[in-house]
Parts: structure tokens; sequence; C-alpha cells
């Protein structure tokens, strides 16, 4: 061999010793579907009570198909029909970009469907106000057996619910139930006045997210959680919540809303509250906010019942009171065929007048023996909640319940039905229980 080859020979080979081996390396496109499939996250797959999100895109611009091994139970959208029994179903994530794809299986466990259990009481959910350090937080209350106008404070009358997120305060909090009947979602303004008294800042640079808590039996609840639902834009979200829209297969969220220029950031404009919307199934992916009333002035505290194939809307009219507008402070009702409806028709207003001295947190119920709906209406600065009744939501009119017992210092919350087991449940675990003036 040439010897100025031989020479170069060591040369050469730390040359090639640091030569990336670029061909063994993973295309762009294959390394990005392998990640985006790693990335995939399902929740409570162990415990399907309702339908999934089971996401269409996903990182590095991703698309993503889903294969069911049960198409019947779990649908490649998501939708979830339980059966008598329970199933497991085998999921599979299509993960693609151009040619590039990957494959990933997950396995969920599909409950069987409950038997439906008639009603036999109320759970009352609620905050007392910002006048004590404990006020904003969630209390619970219950009834004495199936009367909605005599309550039992649970708990010892301390909170049930505190935060340790966010602004460490709760108001508005509201309880639905899943359209199966053993899934229970609650939420809350992520909001806290006590100690600073800063209604404008908490409209400017408030919260953009709400609480959420979880629970199959009302008295085990998941650890909180704070979820975004509000653009850039928004200065405060306030009293969240939720009504479960058959069509969609999915919960709207509806809550209230400054909204302020893209180019403010600071929000130092001028604003006022609309209601927003937005559409989730598991209380953690939601769609883009929308506009759902904007009359333009304030309006908040939105609240829906369906009476029928009729959606009837209660909302504060948020402005001051002139002798332009009489029924400022007090509730407007409006009605709809449908949820997501923008104009919706009107019924009534001044609801509560001559009655409250102003109105706001209104909450709605059927009774759960009769035919006849109840309004709650927080006069806020005085009473609280004060019950008023109706054998006709179309009618517009409403009547303050003659003989009543709330908890003490009840502010904006929510009436739930429950079952007799679940009422049981409540008052063994939350416990003793006392009546307001006992």
């Amino acid at each position: 061999m040439d010897r100025r080859l031989l020479a170069l020979t060591p040369l050469l080979s730390l040359l090639l010793a640091a030569t990336p081996a670029t061909a063994a390396e993973p295309p762009p496109d294959r390394a990005a579907v392998k990640a985006a499939a790693a990335a995939i996250t399902l929740h409570d797959l162990g415990d399907v009570r309702g339908n999934l999100t089971l996401p269409a895109a996903g990182l590095h611009g991703t698309a993503i198909r889903w294969r069911s091994s049960a198409p019947r139970i779990i649908t490649p959208t998501g939708e979830v029909h339980r059966g008598r029994h329970a199933a497991r179903v085998v999921l599979t994530a299509t993960v693609t970009l151009g040619e590039a794809r990957a494959h990933r299986t997950f396995t969920a466990t599909v409950r069987a469907r409950p038997r439906p259990e008639p009603m036999a009481g109320y759970l009352f959910s609620y905050f007392t106000g910002e006048g004590t350090a404990d006020g904003e937080q969630v209390y619970f209350a219950l009834s004495q057996g199936n009367d909605p106008l005599h309550w039992q404070e649970l708990n010892g009358g301390a909170p049930v619910l505190t935060s340790t997120l966010g602004e460490q305060g709760l108001r508005d909090p509201f309880i639905i139930r899943s359209p199966e009947g053993d899934k229970f979602y609650q939420i809350a303004t992520d909001l806290r006045i006590y100690g600073n008294g800063d209604w404008d800042a908490a409209q400017r640079t408030g919260s953009r997210s709400i609480m959420v808590w979880e629970s199959t039996d009302l008295v085990t609840w998941t650890d909180q959680r704070l979820v975004q639902v509000s653009p850039e834009t928004a200065g405060n979200t306030w009293a969240p919540e939720a009504y479960y829209d058959e069509a969609l297969g999915a919960y709207v969220v509806f809550w209230a809303s400054k909204l302020y220029a893209a180019d403010d950031p600071r929000h130092t404009g001028d604003s006022y509250n609309r209601m927003m919307y937005a559409t989730t199934r598991d209380f953690r992916t939601f769609s883009e906010a929308r506009v759902w009333k904007d009359p333009g002035y304030s309006v908040i505290d939105s609240t829906v019942i369906r009476d029928g194939d009729t959606y009837y809307r209660f909302t504060k009219d948020e402005r001051n009171p002139s002798s332009s507008t009489p029924c400022s402070k007090f509730i407007i009702a409006e009605r709809s065929g449908t949820l997501l409806d923008t104009d919706w028709d009107f019924v009534a207003e001044c609801i509560g007048s001559g009655a409250l001295a102003r109105g706001e947190g209104p909450l709605v119920f059927k009774s759960n023996s009769e035919e006849k709906w109840y309004l709650f209406i927080d006069e806020f600065g005085g009473r609280g909640y004060v019950p008023f009744e109706t054998t006709d939501l179309s009618s517009g009119g409403w009547t303050v319940s003659a003989d009543y017992a709330l908890p003490s210092r009840p502010r904006h919350g929510t009436v739930l039905p429950v079952t007799a087991a679940e009422h049981a449940a409540l008052l063994a675990r939350y416990g003793p229980a006392y009546s307001p003036g006992s």
C-alpha cells in the first residue's frame, strides 16, 4: 500500500466515526407521526359513562383517524351507546402525515347503562357571598324529603368544596347530571372578591377559566381543575352553567364575559358583559367560545330549562336602573326551539320586581312531584335567594312561594333533583344536617 495512504488511514477513521449515520435516522414525517401518536391522551377510559373526545388532529400537523372494535358501542367519532352489560372496546388511532403513518391502541371499559330511578329530593349547591373569608366556596344543603322549599344545611354549615387554584375563590356553583344519569359535573366561577372588593379589575383582568369537578355519586369528587374557556380578549368568565344538547351529543357551557378589542391587551377600554358559550363532551376540551346573547348592553347569569320542545332562558339585565330602563337588575325570560339560537323570543321581563329590591343569579328547576316549576332569584345585597313558582313556563308569570325555609345566606347556585339513594348518601356523608333556625 502507498505510504501516503497508510499515513492517512487514522485520520480517515476519525472522520468516518464523527460522521452521523444519516441513513439510519427516520424521515422527519415518520418521527412526527410517532411523536403525535405517543402524545394522544384519552381520559377516563377505565370508566366510560358518556361520549368521548377523540381528537381528529395531533401534534406537528398530523391527522388522526379512529377505528373501533365495537362501533355499535363506541363509534369512530366517540359517541358512546351503553347497553345492559359492561363492555370492553379497543380504539385504534391511525396518525398520518404525508405518506408516514403510526398506530396506537386504547382499551375502553364502557359501564352498563344504569336503570332510571325516580327523583325523591333535591341538592342545593351555592356560595354565601364575599362578606366572609370562606363565603366564596361551595356549600351544600339537602331538601327535607321531597320538599324543594325546606332545607337542611350539610357539613355543619361549612364549605364542602374549597379552591386552591386560580384566584382561590368559588362563586356561582352549578351541578349538571349527565344524560345517562350516573355522572355529575360541578363547575364554578374562578373569582375571589373578599379582601379586595375590586369589581372593575375582576371584569378587566379576571380569570378566563372555570373550575371543574367530577363525581359519580355526589359524595366523592375529583380534584378541582382549572380550564380556560374564554378568549384572550375576555376580561372575566362569570357564572358558568351547562345544558346537554342531545342533537350535538355534547354539553353547551355558557357564561358572561366582557370582551375587549384585540389591540387593547390590557383591557383598558369600555365594554359590557354578554353571554358566551362553548361545547364540550368531557369538560376538558372545549370548542372555541362564541357569543350567545348580546343585546348591546350588559347581561349576565343566564340559566336554561327545557319543557317539551321549548327551551326557556332566564337572564339578568345588568344595566344600571333609570327611568328608561325600569327592568334593570331584574330577570328577563325568553324561549327558543333551539338551544344555540342567538335570537330567542321574548316571554317576560322585570321578573322579581315588586317582591325583591333587585335580583340576579336565577336558578330554575321542575318539581319532582307535580307540574310546577321553581325559580329562585338572588336578592343580592339583601336576603339572598327568594323562591318563586309557576305552573306555566310560557306565561312568564311567577309568584313568591308562600312557605319556605332556605339555607342561611344562600347566593347564586343550583338545585339538582336527586334520587332517594343519592339523598341518603349525601346525608350520611355530610351529616349531621341541621335546618335553618334550628
